[in-house]
């Protein structure tokens, strides 16, 4: 049996005799890691006070200009609800219509639909616009006819028939030599541009009435284009 001093520990319980471990490693292995954090701390915060050097690499890659235009659409697509995108596509669409309206009235070639953009068009137009049409006067013609063929008299009845073939032949004799005048003059302005489609889109704008041509006429009576 082990005797030792009054009120220790039994020797061999809770200590290493073989190998003691000093007090003293212990506290300094601790304010040793506690003293390497504290100097890291300080060293992060000195950095960052720092200014940094325009020089010098920031860390990451520098973006794309086209990247960083997309992130930023995304970012305001994004803040907007569906509503107000829907609310905002109306009236984008709204603000089109109307600049369109204004160029039919107006002639601007910038907002002018599809089938009426383009100088070949413009010519076409002008040419239709600058003469007299057989084709222009035929509702005015077509009602007078109408109200002659209701009267219950043989005679008018008969004047209005032949009215009604009159005009149809000054039409379509009127149409094919406009038609093949432009087609020249289109020839010999625009050699080499697309014509097609442009006699056609003439003919139907001679048979509606000056004032209700859209786009508005930009000449004259008996002005040459």
């Amino acid at each position: 049996m082990t005797t030792g001093v009054a009120g220790s520990f039994p020797t061999g319980l809770g200590s290493n005799p073989g190998h003691p471990l000093p007090l003293g490693f212990v506290f300094r292995s601790r304010a040793t890691k506690e003293e390497k954090a504290a100097v890291a701390d300080k060293a992060q915060l000195t950095d960052s006070k720092q200014p940094r050097d325009p020089q010098a690499p920031k860390g990451r890659p520098t973006p794309k200009r086209s990247e960083a235009q997309s992130q930023r659409r995304s970012v305001a697509n994004t803040s907007l609800t569906r509503k107000d995108a829907a609310k905002r596509q109306r009236e984008e669409r709204r603000s089109a219509l109307e600049r369109q309206r204004q160029a039919l009235a107006g002639g601007d070639e910038r907002y002018l639909p599809a089938r009426d953009k383009g100088p070949v068009r413009k010519f076409a137009r002008d040419t239709i616009d600058a003469r007299f049409n057989v084709a222009e006067f035929f509702l005015p013609m077509a009602v007078v006819i109408l109200v002659l063929s209701l009267v219950r008299v043989g005679a008018l009845q008969s004047i209005a028939l032949l009215l009604w073939l009159v005009v149809i032949v000054l039409i379509v004799l009127d149409s094919i030599l406009t038609g093949f005048r432009l087609k020249k003059r289109l020839a010999e302005r625009f050699p080499d541009q697309n014509r097609k489609g442009a006699v056609a889109y003439a003919l139907m704008r001679s048979l509606q009435m000056r004032r209700l041509r859209l786009p508005k006429p930009q000449v004259k009576r008996g002005e040459r284009p």
